[in-house]
């Protein structure tokens, strides 16, 4: 493997490691093991914890999916291998 395709490689995953963890974050932390805190705060009627369990953390995943794109698009112009 050429030395710039083992960059593009590492900054890809690194870009992965820090989307999933926050995805992590969000619906396990979020979700499960903050729900009581967050539950005190209202959204729509609805406790936070319980917003962030049932829909937050799917709203948060697509959000990242993109970010995703966004982040590789940029990186496969930078190494010149966008289509």
């Amino acid at each position: 493997m050429k030395p710039d395709m083992k960059a593009y490689w590492k900054t890809n995953i690194g870009y992965m490691v820090v989307l999933l963890s926050i995805w992590a974050l969000v619906s396990y932390a979020f979700g499960i093991v903050l729900v009581n805190e967050l539950n005190v705060i209202k959204i729509g009627g609805f406790p936070l914890g319980f917003w962030f369990a049932q829909q937050g953390s799917i709203y948060v995943f697509v959000i990242l999916i993109f970010v995703y794109f966004l982040l590789m698009r940029r990186l496969d112009r930078k190494y010149d291998i966008d289509e």
